[in-house]
């Protein structure tokens, strides 16, 4: 068989399965790599296609992992930075040995690539909802950062599009990847510490800025600002606005809340068996930044409380302890990066037995993305999990601001009988932009 009939072959399984995964129940199912010749040594040919759209920071790091597996090929790059751009350019082709590595500011330019099966997307959060559904539209499968959109009707675009195009999805909330997170959730699951009336989430608090002057100026040469703003509101260039610090500006993003959400909260939701839910009633206090410029604006030393329906109320503050930390009847559970700990700590040696609640094992999260792009199966960490995971941070956000409580309607995704409160649940794109 030569290798152009290779190709074809995996490209039309990819094609034909999902197909099925958009007209059928999102039900797992797996189809050995070996029946896609996938096992032992992987010929280009036969390898996953990998598009990275944003490569700085983040988005550098996960390009990276998708380097490091023998089952993906990284074959296109896309940043509006040209130095961000050039430079993971040049680490593709001294990994390939090659130039083949194809680099572009427009990520629309890569979209069109037909020859791409998935992409990976690391941009600022004002700009995952436009990207996302875009790709997903393409017909890419697509591995997304956190948090999943900028809003909560954005994240429902997303959720949307990836359903409707039938597109395998991973977000990079890679904790449910760690082990320990695993079984700090199974304990809970399994009732090991008897009824859950507490979760406490607690996440980063204060903004973490980079020096840079806030005076407006031109943008640098190779940087194509009017494109990095998007369908965010226009506002003059300065150095202190962009890359790393857009995370503390609220026209681009929410701050830690926003950022951690997506990992804390979403251990917390696995845990709870709430992943598709969220709370109904949020209120709670935060201080924003009074700076003199007002660049940096996003919430600070924040506490909110969230109650479920579920039964059980969810404190997520700045101000705890990191982690996710469940209250029950019987005991606790503290998990966070690189350590669990319980009460009573006999806990931590016991064994989840062949008949209780196994959680979902994946030991790397990238590989989980490509095997799940392989064998149209749902991933470690789906699409409307994330949606249900970031929509905490967003609604601790509009009940802080509204210094009151709120009462959110899950099924619905407004807020019930609240016309101050919705709108504030997203705002107008700048033109030519839209969902």
């Amino acid at each position: 068989m030569t290798k152009q009939k290779q190709t074809m072959k995996r490209r039309e399984f990819l094609r034909r399965t999902a197909g099925i995964a958009a007209g059928a129940a999102a039900f797992p199912y797996i189809i050995p790599s070996s029946a896609l010749g996938l096992s032992g040594t992987v010929a280009p040919s036969n390898r996953i296609t990998v598009g990275c759209i944003g490569v700085g920071g983040m988005g550098n790091s996960n390009m990276g992992g998708f380097l490091g597996q023998r089952d993906a090929q990284v074959v296109a790059v896309c940043d509006v930075d040209s130095n961000h751009r050039n430079s993971a350019r040049d680490t593709v082709n001294t990994r390939y040995d090659n130039e083949d590595c194809a680099a572009y500011n427009d990520f629309r330019d890569l979209l069109a690539r037909d020859d791409i099966d998935a992409v990976s997307i690391a941009t600022p959060d004002h700009w995952h909802g436009i990207m996302c559904v875009m790709a997903a539209k393409a017909g890419k499968d697509i591995y997304g950062e956190k948090p999943l959109a900028y809003n909560i009707p954005e994240g429902r675009a997303v959720v949307d599009a990836v359903k409707r195009y039938g597109r395998v999805w991973q977000t990079g909330s890679w904790q449910r990847s760690q082990d320990h997170f695993r079984f700090g959730c199974e304990l809970v699951r399994n009732g090991r510490i008897g009824k859950v009336h507490t979760v406490k989430v607690g996440l980063p608090n204060t903004n973490g800025i980079r020096e840079g002057s806030t005076a407006p100026s031109d943008p640098p040469d190779g940087f194509d600002y009017d494109l990095w703003l998007g369908p965010a509101p226009y506002a003059p260039y300065c150095d202190a606005r962009c890359h790393w610090n857009f995370r503390w500006i609220s026209d681009y993003a929410g701050g830690q809340l926003t950022d951690w959400a997506g990992h804390h909260v979403d251990i917390a939701h696995w845990a709870m068996d709430t992943e598709l839910s969220a709370p109904r009633e949020i209120e709670g206090s935060g201080r924003w930044p009074l700076a003199e410029d007002g660049l940096f604006d996003t919430v600070e030393h924040y506490t909110f409380t969230c109650e479920y329906r579920e039964g059980f109320t969810m404190i997520v503050s700045g101000l705890l302890p990191g982690g996710a930390r469940f209250e029950g009847e019987d005991g606790w559970v503290h998990v966070t990066r690189g350590h669990i700990s319980a009460e009573p700590q006999s806990l931590l040696n016991e064994v989840i037995g062949p008949e209780e609640i196994h959680l979902y094992n994946s030991s790397n999260h990238i590989a989980n993305f490509l095997d799940c792009v392989k064998t149209r199966a749902t991933t470690i960490t789906p699409v409307d999990v994330a949606h249900h995971s970031v929509m905490v941070g967003h609604l601790g956000i509009i009940a802080m601001k509204l210094e009151r409580k709120v009462r959110f309607n899950p099924t619905a995704e407004t807020f019930s009988g609240d016309s101050e409160a919705n709108r504030l649940l997203s705002r107008p794109m700048r033109e030519p932009w839209c969902l």
